[in-house]
């Protein structure tokens, strides 16, 4: 085990999903010079990687999303086999579109037509499902009838919590020193280098990772990069329902849900229960000014969405968790170096990041060792117009 010193070649900013991924992957080329810093502790709840279960699909809406899905994939079974711990799990997944739900009219409202583009462009194979035929392959689902449905057999889950420890626990395998309970207090350019400062002192890097999420904008102030993001209280309901053969891994497939809301649902997996949530339902916060309370209309919308559609993955409510989105106003990821300070590198997650966070961590570790990364990132770079254009307006698909 490493002896925490103040000098390292890359110092990570945060220890939560991509960044116990960026630490992981510098550590197969730095070994013990590279330090974690996270400001509260490891596993925590406060941001937005904890819990169990996150989906991980090749179904993506945009092509830039989907040109890394495999890679994300990869990423994940290299992980597994240098661990020897499993952090995914074969469902099998469905996008199920209520046209009658959906205002035509909404700015981001997506339909299915986008994710069989995007499974012809690159070649994955799928299934275009009716009502009639979902239903009879899952009867788990009360449909009306004007439904249509993708699956897609390679969709599961993947374990955040599991992986992000996963991740700790191989870097410091490697050498690599983790410091808890530390708020970074700020990241400055020191000629080519940079000091990270922190109420025990400071420590020196020739390359930093930031991977603060919602304490972005506090860590990168003295570097005078502001990054526009919107930050949503989000939450998650586990139902213990009484159905569990019925709805085990190998029995029912995670699902996205597309009508007057965006709805994403699990099969029992992490407790001995299934899982809802709403993409985009939370409402408008900061790191400091969040909560940890439930919402309660967000918690009436799930059980009287699952009495209408999916009766069975009810049960009493075991309890329901928040966390935090952090968007940027075309709520694509961001992930780059700071223009005027290229030896800090940036990543926000835009509440999506999480099927991709050991790939994010990979590219991570690229731009900080070389300056560049060989896997396709245009669009998540900061000089684009929803970044660098003050007058953009926020485009979020809800």
């Amino acid at each position: 085990m490493s002896n925490i010193e103040g000098n390292y070649e890359v110092i990570v900013v945060g220890c939560g999903g991509l960044g116990s991924a960026a630490l992981y992957w510098l550590s197969r080329e730095l070994g013990d010079s590279v330090l974690g810093i996270e400001q509260f502790s490891l596993g925590h709840h406060r941001g937005a990687s904890q819990d169990h279960s996150r989906i991980i699909r090749l179904a993506q809406h945009q092509p830039h999303y989907a040109a890394i899905a495999p890679d994300a994939y990869e990423a994940w079974h290299e992980i597994e086999h240098e661990s020897g711990q499993r952090v995914l799990t074969k469902t099998g997944g469905l996008v199920i579109e209520a046209p009658e739900e959906r205002d035509p009219q909404k700015v981001g409202t997506r339909n299915i037509d986008g994710y069989l583009s995007a499974f012809e462009e690159f070649g994955f194979a799928y299934e275009l499902l009716d009502s009639g035929e979902l239903m009879d392959r899952w009867p788990q689902f009360r449909l009306r009838g004007s439904e249509r449905a993708v699956y897609q057999e390679d969709s599961g889950i993947v374990d955040a919590g599991k992986a992000n420890a996963v991740h700790v626990a191989l870097a410091r395998a490697r050498g690599a020193a983790v410091l808890e309970e530390t708020p970074v207090r700020a990241v400055r350019p020191n000629g080519d280098g940079v000091e990270v400062v922190t109420d025990g002192g400071s420590y020196f890097a020739e390359r930093v990772v930031v991977a603060s999420d919602a304490w972005t904008n506090q860590v990168l102030e003295e570097t005078g990069t502001r990054i526009p993001l919107t930050v949503t209280q989000e939450q998650v309901t586990y139902y213990a329902t009484p159905n569990l053969r019925e709805f085990s891994p190998e029995r029912f497939p995670v699902f996205m849900w597309h009508g007057a809301h965006n709805f994403y649902g699990f099969p029992v997996y992490g407790e001995v229960a299934t899982k809802l949530g709403q993409h985009m339902g939370g409402h408008e916060v900061t790191a400091e000014s969040r909560t940890f309370e439930p919402d309660p209309l967000r918690q009436r919308r799930y059980r009287e969405f699952l009495e209408r559609h999916v009766p069975g993955f009810l049960g009493p409510e075991l309890y329901t968790k928040t966390c935090l989105y952090t968007i940027p106003p075309d709520q694509n990821f961001v992930i780059d170096t700071l223009e005027e300070h290229p030896q800090i590198s940036v990543a926000i997650g835009a509440g999506h990041a999480y099927k991709f966070a050991s790939l994010i961590g990979r590219v991570l570790s690229e731009l900080a060792l070389d300056g560049e990364s060989g896997y396709p990132i245009e669009e998540f770079r900061l000089d684009r117009a929803a970044i660098s254009d003050l007058t953009f307006q926020r485009a979020f698909h809800v």
